[in-house]
C-alpha cells in the first residue's frame, strides 16, 4: 500500500498521528488554551484534534457531529424530489430506502407510513391555508414588481386588517350579539332605570321636523344626530343584565372584559410577530463586516421582474453601500474630533432640539385651543351653514393633520445641521414624527377630559360636567370616529388631487421644473406612520365606539387598493432603501408604542373618571372598573378567596421574584449563547487558516514529489482509485485556484 505523502495511514486505512496536523493554526491555538489543563485532558484533546481534519477541538467535533446528524435526519424526512441531488443519487437513495423498509417489521412499516401520511397532510394543509390568505395574488404581484421592502408595508396592512377584524368579532360576539338575540331567544333585558336624578338626564340630539339633506351628511360625518343612539356608540348600550332561560348575562362585565381582552390580544400578537424581526435585526447589527457581506453577496432581491424595479434595486444597493461607507467615515470623523469641535456640535444640537421642542409645544397648544373652541361651538344650538358646521366639527382633526404635514418637513431640514450618520438621521427623524403623531392624539384626549371634568362650580355633582356632557363617553367616541373618517378622507384626497396630477405633470410636461420635481416617491415609513396613527385611534375609540374596528377594517381594505393603484401608476419606490427585515421590526415597534399610548387613556378613563350616569352599561357604578370587584364579591367563597389570593401583595411579590429569576436565567442563557457564537466565529476563521495551510502543504508536497521522482504522474494516475485525500484532491483541483499567494520556496515533505 502506498504511503500518502501528507497523511500517514496504517494498513487498516485509519489516520495515525501526523506532525503536519500538529502544525495547524487551530491545533496550536487549542494547545495554547489548554496549558493549564491536566495531562489526561491534553491527550484527549490532542487525539480529538488529530482526528478532525480542521482541528476544531472537543466541543467543535461534538457540535459538528450533532449538526451533521440533524441535517441527515432533516434530509431523510424531505421528499426525494426536493433534495438537491442528481437523478442517479436520488434513484440510489430511493432504492436504499425501499430496502430498509423491507427489513422493517409490519409495525415499523405502519409507523413509517403513518408518519409520512401525517407529514404530507400537514404540508397540504399548510399550502391550502396559504392559498386562503387575504390578497395573496396582489401581494405576490407587488413583491415581483417592487421587491420585499414595499411588500412589507402591504403585509403590515394585511396584518392590521386581520387584527381589527378579530377585535370587531370580539366586540360583536360578547356585547352586541346578546342584545340582538335576546328577543328571539326568550331573553329578558334589564335596562338601567332612570330615577329622575339630575345626572340621569340624556337629551336627544336627533333632528326634529323637516331635515335638510346636507344635515344628514353632517350627521354621517360627525357621528351625531341619528347616529348618536345606535350600536355605533357607547351610549346605546344601556343594559344591565340579560336574563336567558338558563343563564343571566352580565353585559357591563362583558363590556369591560372584552376591552381588556382586545388590548391584551393585540399586545401578544404584536410581540409574537416582532420576535422574528428582532432576531434578524440583532444579527444584522451585530457585525459591520457581516453587513457588508450580506449586501454584496446576498443583497439582491430575486423576486423582482420589473425593469424599472431592477434599476431602482441596483441604485438602492449602491446607496446602501455608500451609506455604510459614509457611516464609517463619520465614525472616524467623530473619533478624530477635538474638544472644541465636540462642544460646538453639542451646542448646535442643543439649540436645534430646543427649537424642535418649541415647535412641538406650539403644535400641541394649537390642538388644545382648537379642541376647546370646537367643543364650545358644538354645544351651541345655533347652526350657521353646512360648511361652517363641518369646519367646527372637524377643527381638531384639521389642526392635527396640518401639524402632521408641517413638522416632518421641518424635522427633515433640521436634521441636516445636527451632523448625525445617515442611518441615525432616518431613525431619529422617524421617531420625532412618531412622537408628534401619537402625542397629538393624547393632547386631544387631554383637551376633551379637561372640558369634561371642568364644572362651573368648584365641585362637580356627578363627577363630570353633566350639563355639557351628559354622556361624555359618546362624545369621546364621536371624536375618535371623526378622526378615523377624516384620516381616510385625507389619504384619498392626497392620492387623487396630489399624486395623480403630479404624475401627469411629470410625464407630459418637459419643463425643467417638472423634471426636477420628479415623480412621487412611495415612502414606506411615512405610509406606515399613517396607518399606525389610524390604528392607535381605533384602539382608543373601540371602548367608546364598539363598531369602530369594523369601520377601520373597511377603511384599511380601501387603503390597500388605493395604495396599490397609486404605487402601480403614480409613485415610484423610494431611492433610500428600507430592508424588509428591519422595516417589519420598525413597523411593529412603532405599533407597540401606539398600543402603549392607547392603553394609557383607556385605563385612565376606566379607573379614574366617573362613568356617565345617563347612558352606557356602567350607570350603576361610579367608575367602569367597579363592575369587576362587584362581580367577584358575588362569587362563591372558594373562588373569591382564590381570586383575592391571586390579587394579594404576597402573590404579587412572589410572582415578581419568580419573573426576575426567569429573566436572569434567560439573560445568562443569552450570554452563554453569545459566547458560543463568538467561539463559532473564531472557529470559522481558524478553519479558513487551516484550509489555506493544508493547501500550501499539499502543493509543496506535490512539487517535492514531482522533483524527486519523474514518474510521479504515472503513480498518481495508478492510485486514482485509492481513498487517499491528497491524490484525489490534487487530481481534481488546480493549485492556482486555491492559493491566495504563492507557496514558500522551501519544499516540505512530511
Amino acid at each position: 500500500m502506498e504511503v500518502d505523502s501528507v497523511f500517514y495511514t496504517d494498513h487498516s486505512g485509519r489516520v495515525s498521528g501526523n506532525p503536519l496536523l500538529d502544525q495547524l493554526p487551530s491545533y496550536q491555538s487549542l494547545l495554547y488554551r489548554r496549558k493549564s489543563s491536566t495531562v489526561a485532558s491534553k491527550r484527549r484533546s490532542s487525539s480529538r484534534g488529530r482526528l478532525g481534519s480542521s482541528g476544531s477541538g472537543k466541543w467543535g467535533v461534538s457540535t459538528f457531529g450533532r449538526n451533521e446528524e440533524k441535517q441527515k435526519s432533516q434530509a431523510a424526512e424531505r421528499r426525494v424530489r426536493e433534495q438537491p441531488k442528481t437523478m442517479a443519487q436520488k434513484r440510489r437513495d430511493e432504492t436504499q430506502r425501499l430496502e430498509e423498509n423491507q427489513e422493517l417489521g409490519r409495525l415499523g412499516q405502519l409507523r413509517l407510513s403513518a408518519r409520512r401520511f401525517l407529514r404530507r397532510l400537514r404540508e397540504d394543509a399548510h399550502e391550502w391555508l396559504s392559498s386562503l390568505k387575504l390578497w395573496r395574488g396582489d401581494i405576490h404581484l407587488i413583491e415581483g414588481m417592487f421587491g420585499t421592502g414595499i411588500l412589507s408595508y402591504f403585509s403590515f396592512l394585511r396584518f392590521l386588517v386581520m387584527l381589527n377584524l378579530i377585535i370587531f368579532v370580539l366586540m360583536f360576539s360578547f356585547v352586541m350579539l346578546p342584545i340582538i338575540i335576546a328577543p328571539t331567544a326568550s331573553g329578558n333585558i334589564t335596562y338601567n332605570q332612570n330615577d329622575g336624578g339630575l345626572c340621569r338626564v340624556y337629551p336627544s340630539s336627533a333632528r326634529r321636523g323637516l331635515v335638510i339633506f346636507h344635515e344628514h351628511i353632517t350627521d354621517l360625518l360627525s357621528g351625531g344626530g341619528f347616529l348618536e343612539r345606535t350600536y355605533l356608540f357607547y351610549g346605546y348600550y344601556k343594559v344591565d343584565k340579560i336574563h336567558f332561560p338558563n343563564a343571566t348575562y352580565n353585559l357591563p362585565l362583558a363590556y369591560l372584559l372584552v376591552t381588556i381582552t382586545y388590548l391584551f390580544l393585540s399586545l401578544i400578537w404584536i410581540v409574537k410577530r416582532s420576535a422574528t424581526g428582532f432576531k434578524r435585526n440583532l444579527v444584522q447589527d451585530e457585525d459591520r463586516f457581516q453587513s457588508f457581506c450580506n449586501k454584496i453577496f446576498a443583497g439582491w432581491d430575486f423576486c423582482i421582474t420589473n425593469e424599472n424595479a431592477v434599476r431602482l434595486k441596483r441604485s438602492s444597493l449602491l446607496y446602501e453601500l455608500r451609506t455604510d461607507l459614509e457611516e464609517e467615515r463619520i465614525k472616524q470623523k467623530i473619533a478624530d474630533r477635538t474638544r472644541k469641535e465636540r462642544c460646538r456640535i453639542y451646542l448646535i444640537r442643543l439649540v436645534l432640539n430646543l427649537f424642535v421642542i418649541a415647535v412641538l409645544a406650539s403644535c400641541f397648544y394649537s390642538i388644545y385651543i382648537a379642541t376647546v373652541f370646537s367643543q364650545k361651538e358644538q354645544i351651541k344650538m345655533k347652526k350657521e351653514n353646512f360648511i361652517v358646521d363641518l369646519v367646527y366639527e372637524y377643527l381638531p382633526s384639521i389642526v392635527i393633520t396640518v401639524a402632521n404635514f408641517i413638522t416632518p418637513l421641518l424635522f427633515s431640514v433640521i436634521i441636516n445641521y445636527e451632523d448625525y450618520s445617515p442611518a441615525f438621521e432616518i431613525r431619529f427623524t422617524l421617531m420625532r414624527c412618531v412622537f408628534m403623531r401619537l402625542t397629538s392624539i393624547g393632547v386631544l384626549l387631554f383637551s376633551l377630559w379637561s372640558q369634561i371634568t371642568k364644572c362651573d362650580k368648584e365641585h362637580c355633582i356627578c363627577g363630570y360636567n353633566h350639563k355639557l356632557y351628559s354622556c361624555w363617553e359618546t362624545r369621546v367616541g364621536q371624536e375618535m370616529y371623526k378622526l378615523t373618517i377624516f384620516d381616510f378622507i385625507i389619504i384619498v384626497a392626497v392620492t387623487i388631487f396630489v399624486e395623480f396630477p403630479r404624475k401627469l405633470i411629470v410625464n407630459y410636461c418637459s419643463c425643467g421644473l417638472a423634471k426636477w420635481w420628479g415623480q412621487q416617491e412611495f415612502g414606506i415609513p411615512q405610509n406606515v406612520l399613517e396607518i399606525v396613527y389610524g390604528q392607535t385611534i381605533c384602539w382608543i375609540g373601540t371602548f367608546y365606539s364598539p363598531l369602530l374596528p369594523a369601520i377601520c377594517t373597511i377603511k384599511y381594505i380601501f387603503i390597500f387598493y388605493i395604495k396599490k393603484v397609486s404605487l402601480m401608476h403614480n409613485c415610484r419606490p423610494a431611492t433610500r432603501p428600507f430592508r424588509a427585515s428591519s422595516s417589519n421590526f420598525f413597523f411593529l415597534v412603532v405599533l407597540l408604542i401606539g398600543l402603549a399610548l392607547a392603553c394609557l387613556p383607556v385605563s385612565f378613563s376606566l379607573a379614574q373618571i366617573n362613568a356617565s350616569q345617563a347612558c352606557g352599561p356602567f350607570v350603576n357604578y361610579n367608575t367602569s372598573w367597579e363592575v369587576l370587584p362587584a362581580t367577584v364579591s358575588q362569587l362563591p367563597h372558594g373562588i373569591k378567596t382564590l381570586l383575592f389570593a391571586l390579587s394579594s401583595e404576597a402573590f404579587a411579590v412572589s410572582f415578581f421574584v419568580v419573573t426576575c429569576l426567569a429573566m436572569f436565567y434567560v439573560i445568562a442563557l443569552a450570554g452563554a449563547h453569545k459566547r458560543v457564537i463568538n467561539q463559532l466565529r473564531d472557529q470559522l476563521a481558524m478553519d479558513g487558516r487551516d484550509k489555506r495551510f493544508l493547501i500550501q502543504k499539499l502543493c509543496q508536497a506535490q512539487k517535492a514529489s514531482a522533483v524527486k521522482s519523474p514518474v510521479s504522474k504515472s503513480q498518481l494516475s495508478r492510485s486514482g482509485s485509492s481513498p487517499s485525500y491528497h491524490t484525489s484532491f490534487s487530481n481534481n483541483f488546480n493549485e492556482a485556484v486555491f492559493l491566495a499567494e504563492p507557496p514558500p520556496n522551501s519544499s516540505t515533505h512530511v
